[in-house]
């Protein structure tokens, strides 16, 4: 049995790599299915970096290592939304 790996739980990552042919496209929802699987102190932020180096270098053309780099990205910062109708007062 594999020892337990904080950044990878459900070894998601690590089979996706595995898989021949995979897509841009089953990588995102494996991503996706990876970052819901996550376990405080863990947050895709501290995981993501361990990950592409312990498989992004040996697979840089790989579809999981350009979904992981996007990971990388900042989020987008909320912005408010209701336009004018939202700043009037009710009432």
């Amino acid at each position: 049995m594999r020892d337990r790996d904080e950044a990878d739980p459900k070894g998601l990552i690590r089979e996706s790599y595995a898989i021949e042919g995979i897509g841009p496209a089953e990588c995102r929802s494996i991503f996706l299915d990876w970052a819901l699987s996550l376990s405080p102190p863990q947050t895709p932020e501290t995981a993501i970096p361990a990950l592409l180096d312990r498989y992004g270098a040996v697979a840089p053309e790989h579809p999981m290592t350009a979904v992981l780099r996007a990971g990388l990205g900042a989020a987008a910062a909320p912005r408010r939304r209701g336009g004018r109708a939202a700043r009037q007062p009710r009432g």
